[in-house]
């Protein structure tokens, strides 16, 4: 799956990084390294969406980044 959108930190449960994707969706990230968590910063990722994951944040999906590019 290939999302686009853009890096947000939310400070719930002790802070999240979400991605807010063009689709209009936000997901919960996962995976990738630590240079993708820069508030602010356009994104294109791969990866998949895991259904059976279940978090503290509840603020949407959790993707697994697997590749990443800045925009």
């Amino acid at each position: 799956m290939k999302l686009s959108g853009t890096v947000q930190y939310q400070d719930l449960e002790g802070g999240v990084w979400v991605l807010k994707a063009d689709d209009g969706k936000t997901y919960q990230l996962a995976g990738g390294d630590r240079k993708i968590k820069k508030d602010g910063q356009r994104i294109s990722a791969e990866g998949s969406v895991q259904k059976d994951a279940v978090t503290t944040a509840m603020v949407g999906p959790v993707f697994h980044v697997s590749s990443y590019k800045a925009d």
